[in-house]
């Protein structure tokens, strides 16, 4: 029997290719489509289906894309079963958490398919503190770690040897580099802790397994946010992770055989749904574009290369990593990339139209958030729809409310703006605050109400259910009781054919509470200047309470490790830039800084002796901001 034939006796694939299809495809129970229960039953699937066609191509970097290593699914699902029966003969159970600290590489895929055979993931970014890495261990009770070894990226393996000397881990094994080198660097031995590397401590481990998760059973536990402030842990059930890469993997126009680029970190989860398990349901190759992803210079000028070579037919990456790409002459044939899929941050329409046209391949837009395991919406190549992330997923209900006075929501019509709420099987299982011998203590944190997930996002849904995003609600300016939208600015300013990026954030002020500030990039060759734009916005429909009263440029607006803009950074300048102006009068003044500290912004001043001690605090304390004044 044909792969295909096998495919349709299992698993249910609709017609999912234009936005009326959601409704179709709904007429059939989602418990009726045949999905496995688990990630490992996934894997099993694809393994027994597809043995020997190759699963995963991983680049040992973007300069090295020919000596690619490669991995059959069989093999996978063999390496997989021996990481399993590795943990469980470390004491690992269903339900224990096992991190894991590493950039990409050809041994991350199968650590991640096996801790979730066998326990609970908690992948953790690699650029966090060591403080706060700690802080998620202990957390989540964490007490072994696969982890980057020395060969793989010393910088990371130094964090890991801090934890193990704080005494917070028992077992760490070490990853190597895709290629390895012929002689790996030596370890470092430990009397309370058993360090050695995964290729040594899974020998002679079988590569079977007699057991298989449940469906209602936790895979993994994904801390949300950006590297400043501890982050939340949201918690996967192996339900939420199989139906959300279902949902992904049924669009009609991946088809079995295709070959997908994954370059995002794998503990994100764009990464491990989008181009890991979405692609294994439909025996699909996934090429891993090294440690460094698309953070690493040297992609760039190879990638149309790399999507001729192996024939990408699609991609998965955030505006910012398209912003470069309409820049990359295309030097190779690229007619087998159909498309390409951005999500994580509103999409630019230069952005969008510069890489169009430099490549010929569509923009996709996808919405999603951890809380809602990954993806929830998605637009259409049939149907464009600009200014819209997209439709809602096939068994994702979605609404927009306002919240009332008493707290209750209350559904808008089809184009007012409101909350944003998801439903259905992605909704997560709620945030990890405590664990003890029973396991983890969960808690949606006012997310969750009656299994709806208040998004956060404002938004409206259009007559035919697509979805236009309109800001955070958490990040509306509050202007003496008056609530701007930032994303309105940030919209008129992304109107100027010279303005690349924009963000708008609220500066503190003493008598308004706050006023629009805004920050944006230009397009190369621009010679703009703050002002000028800031002139320029005056003469358009926006409204004047929401006219920036600064506009700055930047060469770059900050992100996230995963391509996510990062406001609070640009609050707490435009804080430290309030506060600088309001001690203007005062001499003395040494130094005015903003920094983000647990998620909120703190503004540090620094004076000499001779400052006006009382006089500098009561100029600060005409702002509802939290500060400090350190002398010198």
């Amino acid at each position: 029997m044909t792969g295909t034939a096998l495919e349709a006796t299992d698993i249910s694939w609709p017609q999912y290719s234009r936005p009326e299809d959601v409704e179709t495809v709904e007429a059939v129970p989602l418990a009726d489509r045949g999905i496995p229960q688990s990630t490992l039953a996934v894997l099993r699937r694809a393994a027994a289906r597809w043995p020997d066609r190759v699963a995963i191509s991983v680049l040992p970097d973007a300069a090295r894309w020919r000596e690619a290593v490669d991995t059959t699914y069989a093999e996978l699902l063999a390496d997989a079963s021996r990481i399993a029966n590795l943990l469980g003969s470390l004491g690992v159970a269903q339900g224990a958490p096992v991190g894991i600290i590493s950039p990409n590489c050809a041994q991350l895929v199968p650590v991640m398919f096996g801790i979730q055979a066998a326990g609970v993931a908690v992948p953790l970014n690699g650029g966090l503190s060591v403080d706060h890495l700690a802080t998620l261990l202990e957390r989540t009770g964490t007490r072994v770690l696969f982890a980057a070894g020395p060969d793989l990226d010393p910088a990371l393996w130094s964090k890991t040897q801090d934890l193990v000397h704080r005494d917070l881990l028992d077992v760490v094994l070490a990853l190597e580099p895709s290629v390895p080198p012929s002689e790996p660097a030596d370890l470092p031995r430990s009397p309370a802790c058993r360090i050695s590397y995964l290729r040594t401590a899974w020998a002679g481990q079988p590569t079977e397994l007699d057991h298989e998760p449940g469906a209602d059973d936790l895979a993994a536990i994904f801390h949300t946010g950006g590297t400043t402030g501890v982050p939340k842990l949201a918690a996967h059930t192996h339900r939420n992770q199989t139906a959300d890469a279902w949902m992904i993997a049924a669009d009609s126009t991946l088809q079995a055989g295709d070959t997908v680029l994954a370059a995002l970190p794998l503990f994100h989860v764009n990464a491990l749904h989008v181009t890991m398990l979405a692609p294994v349901l439909k025996g699909q190759r996934v090429v891993w574009a090294g440690p460094l992803g698309y953070r690493d210079p040297a992609l760039y000028p190879e990638i149309w290369r790399i999507v001729e070579h192996f024939g990408i037919t699609t991609m998965s990456a955030v505006p910012t990593v398209y912003a470069v790409l309409a820049g990359c002459p295309v030097d190779a044939d690229i007619s087998t990339l159909r498309h390409a899929i951005v999500g994580a941050s509103a999409l630019p329409h230069g952005v969008r139209t510069s890489f169009e046209e430099n490549t010929g391949v569509p923009l996709l837009e996808g919405y999603g958030l951890t809380e809602g395991t990954c993806a929830s919406a998605r637009s259409f190549l049939s149907a464009p729809r600009p200014g819209s992330v997209g439709k809602r997923l096939p068994y994702q209900p979605m609404r927009v409310v306002r919240t009332a006075g008493d707290g209750s929501w209350q559904d808008v019509a089809p184009g007012e703006r409101g909350t944003l709420l998801i439903g259905g099987p992605t909704v997560f299982a709620g945030y990890v605050v405590d664990h003890d011998r029973a396991g983890f203590r969960l808690d949606a944190l006012g997310k969750v109400r009656d299994g709806w997930l208040d998004t956060g996002d404002l938004a409206r849904l259009d007559a035919d259910g697509f979805v236009h995003l309109a800001g955070r609600a958490k990040d509306l300016i509050i202007r003496g009781g008056h609530n701007i939208d930032p994303a309105a600015i940030e919209a008129v300013l992304l109107s100027h054919p010279e303005v690349a990026d924009a963000a708008a954030v609220g500066r503190p002020d003493p008598r308004a509470g706050e006023v629009p500030v805004a920050y944006v990039t230009l397009v190369p060759g621009s010679t703009l200047t703050g002002p000028e734009l800031r002139t320029w916005v005056t003469r358009t429909d926006l409204e004047p309470a929401a006219r920036p009263r600064i506009v700055t440029i930047r060469e770059a607006l900050p992100v996230t490790d995963v391509g996510k803009p990062y406001k609070l950074a640009l609050r707490a300048d435009a804080a430290a830039v309030a506060v600088v102006e309001a001690l203007g009068r005062h001499p003395g003044i040494v130094d005015v800084s903003g920094s983000v500290v647990d998620g909120s912004v703190t503004v540090t001043v620094t004076t000499d002796p001779s400052a006006d001690g009382g006089g500098v605090r009561a100029e600060l304390d005409r702002f509802a901001l939290t500060t400090r004044v350190v002398v010198a």
